[in-house]
């Protein structure tokens, strides 16, 4: 869960994030990349950490301070450069370091940007690591001497060591894709996407019309890849005739479907898709958050399987998988896990199932949509009060005394066919609530419903 400090600073599990130039500025930077890098060596025996960024105009500054602070903190950085949060995890992996960060703000707009922390597993820093890792900033960072200070490396094999990695999940026939030749509209929203989604679809014998693949962290539209965003991939789809549509975040952990049909179907049919390919391979659980669809448990019960919740968090969906040994999970805003490859999301990944489902089931994405149920889910972000949610949690729980609850992230309330979650962002300083149902009229009617104990609190 994340927290303010600092104006608009959110400081969060996995890190920290703001307004770059108002809450986010070289010297908090620096203080945390400090921190981060001193907690990591004390951990193990190696000093390498991985540094990367992705395509946000601020990335080279940044890059450059926190290059310079970690080798004061007597790390030796490997620069993996502008490159892909999952590309950072996996290079964390490879070069067997004490952990990574990535320069990225993920979905959030333009003049956002953060810092990602990831641990030598991999993973995104669990509670307890990112407790004592910011306890360094408040009590001191012990900084390298002169004879101390440690070095820079280059590595510029992520992406395609990260390519080789998701052609070899064993059930991704590679050639059966490229036979069936398929045309894909990508658009990378001028992020990250291009240091590999093409050379990916390539290698998958895909035709590829793409737009916003220029790198330079102008988002020509709003970054989330929500249906509201993705007007010009569903228009290039339509004209292109392609078979599929993809469309990625600026760091490339979250994908979104366009069906042939020209239309955005929401980024929570990726992740369900996703399992419906994965569960034919492999039996066992699928974890996900609470803000997830339904459509999950559709498709785990159609699988003969079971569908876990975990709080909203990569981590912490990481982490439940791993304790269960789940061949698929993530999250519904279009983030794939698959711990064939790596724990953590990955667009790249889901590309290639989404692909892989195409290829067996040889018929369009939207007659595949089709035999999913219908949900509509509502969500909207309210200035967070500042007052404790406690209040507003207890006044829910009376207003709808039926209800399941789950309390392990703020509050999820449900029902068989419909549920609604409020809680704190962790990336921005609002709370969200997010209602399902099986039409518009219900899932709104449960955010109205929902947000009376907030709208109660802020005035």
């Amino acid at each position: 869960m994340g927290q303010r400090s600092g104006g608009s600073l959110m400081v969060s599990v996995s890190g920290i994030r703001g307004r770059v130039g108002d809450s986010l500025t070289p010297d908090v930077v620096a203080r945390y990349a400090a921190a981060f890098g001193a907690w990591s060596i004390r951990q193990g025996a190696s000093r390498r950490i991985v540094l990367g960024r992705d395509s946000r105009v601020s990335g080279p500054m940044f890059h450059r301070i926190v290059t310079g602070t970690l080798q004061l903190a007597g790390c030796d950085v490997i620069d993996i450069g502008l490159t892909t949060t999952p590309g950072c995890q996996l290079a964390v992996e490879h070069h067997e370091a004490a952990g990574g960060l990535m320069l990225s703000a993920s979905h959030n707009p333009i003049e956002w940007n953060a810092l990602k922390c990831v641990g030598p597993s991999g993973l995104f820093l669990e509670a307890a690591e990112g407790t004592a890792m910011r306890a360094l900033v408040e009590t001191g960072i012990p900084f390298a001497s002169w004879d101390e200070i440690g070095s820079v490396t280059t590595d510029d094999g992520v992406a395609s060591r990260h390519i080789d990695a998701v052609l070899a999940i064993p059930y991704v026939d590679a050639q059966a894709i490229r036979a069936r030749k398929f045309k894909v509209a990508l658009d990378c929203v001028r992020g990250a996407g291009a240091t590999i989604m093409p050379a990916l679809l390539h290698r998958l014998g895909c035709e590829v019309v793409a737009i916003n693949l220029e790198p330079d962290g102008r988002f020509p539209r709003e970054p989330e890849p929500v249906p509201a965003n993705l007007g010009e991939l569903e228009q290039l789809v339509k004209t292109s005739g392609a078979d599929i549509g993809l469309a990625v975040d600026p760091d490339v952990d979250r994908l979104a479907l366009v069906s042939n049909e020209g239309r955005a179907i929401g980024e929570d049919y990726t992740l369900a898709l996703a399992a419906r390919l994965v569960l034919r391979h492999r039996k066992g659980p699928v974890v996900t958050n609470l803000s997830t669809s339904l459509l999950i448990d559709d498709v785990a019960r159609a699988a003969g399987v079971a569908a876990v919740r975990a709080p909203v968090g990569e981590v912490n969906v990481a982490v439940r998988m791993r304790e269960l040994g789940a061949p698929i999970g993530g999250e519904g805003n279009g983030g794939v896990i698959l711990p064939e490859v790596h724990l953590g999301r990955d667009a790249p990944v889901g590309t290639a199932l989404l692909l892989q489902l195409l290829a067996e089931e040889r018929r369009p994405l939207s007659e595949i949509v089709a035999d999913l149920p219908r949900y509509v889910i509502v969500k909207e972000k309210l200035e967070r009060p500042d007052a404790s949610l406690d209040v507003v949690y207890g006044a829910l729980r009376s207003a709808f005394p039926d209800a399941s609850v789950d309390s392990q992230d703020g509050l999820r309330l449900s029902w068989k066919d419909r549920w609604v979650h409020v809680r704190p962002s962790g990336t921005e300083p609002i709370v969200r609530v997010i209602a399902e149902a099986p039409d518009d009229a219900s899932a709104r009617e449960l955010v109205r419903r929902s947000r009376e104990p907030l709208d109660a609190l802020r005035r």
